[in-house]
């Protein structure tokens, strides 16, 4: 927090205008935002990788068992969608 309180203080120490501060609390959002497909592709990571042990543990149950994992990976990429359409809604619309 005292990080980014340093930060804004510098900027305002240097001069920077309104407009400037503006694009530059745009652009930490949209990184922001960007960043939760490492969440998205962490989980489904992990959701691929116990599917597989499950369909080496019980190879007859392989139909349920991709079906219960594209259900979850469809679920989990939502949050990065999400993450890259309030990206470019900062940029391009704010």
């Amino acid at each position: 927090m005292s990080l980014l309180v340093n930060l804004f203080r510098f900027l305002a120490e240097t001069g920077i205008t309104d407009a400037g501060l503006k694009d530059l609390g745009i652009a930490i959002g949209a990184g922001i935002a960007v960043f939760t497909g490492v969440g998205s592709g962490i989980g489904q990571g992990l959701s691929a990788g116990l599917a597989a042990q499950a369909v080496s543990r019980q190879p007859e149950a392989v139909g349920a068992i991709r079906s219960t994992m594209i259900t979850g990976q469809a679920v989990a990429e939502t949050a990065g969608i999400y993450g890259l359409i309030i990206a470019i809604l900062l940029i391009f619309v704010f």
